[in-house]
């Protein structure tokens, strides 16, 4: 892979960003890849093979919106660290089966063990007050409003 379609690729991801307000999901996604380095070499080995030969070419190519195709990857990694269920959460706070990037709004992927925290798959440019205490209790672990 050229650095050239690294650049492509981030310059569309960096357009996405600033066209849509959403927030960049590359820091919680080096987070889970660190960690699965460490749990699962087989899933990690999968998830850098579908960034160089899948996720990168094909944001760089223009084939697709390339937040959608990150937060896709981002579910790749999540179902590696831990088999579970991927869902959204609205504004409302309720729950709702994922089915696509397109939907937006908060994404957590809830691992089937319930000792373990829930993981961020995609974020809103901001979160309602129900979206937040989802997160703040899902996933940062807090058990008392803030």
């Amino acid at each position: 892979m050229t650095v050239d379609v690294n650049e492509q690729a981030d310059r569309l991801l960096a357009e996405a960003l600033e066209e849509s307000g959403a927030r960049d999901p590359r820091d919680f996604y080096r987070e889970q890849l660190r960690e699965l380095r460490e749990v699962n070499s087989t899933g990690y080995e999968a998830a850098i093979t579908y960034y160089h030969e899948t996720l990168i070419p094909t944001v760089a190519a223009g084939d697709v919106n390339p937040l959608h195709a990150w937060t896709e990857y981002g579910r790749r990694l999540a179902v590696a660290l831990a088999p579970g269920e991927t869902v959204r959460i609205d504004e409302s706070g309720r729950s709702h089966p994922y089915e696509s990037p397109e939907e937006g709004g908060l994404l957590l992927h809830m691992p089937s063990d319930s000792g373990t925290k829930a993981l961020v798959v995609g974020l809103p440019p901001k979160l309602s007050s129900a979206q937040r205490a989802t997160y703040d209790v899902l996933v940062a672990g807090k058990q008392k409003p803030t």
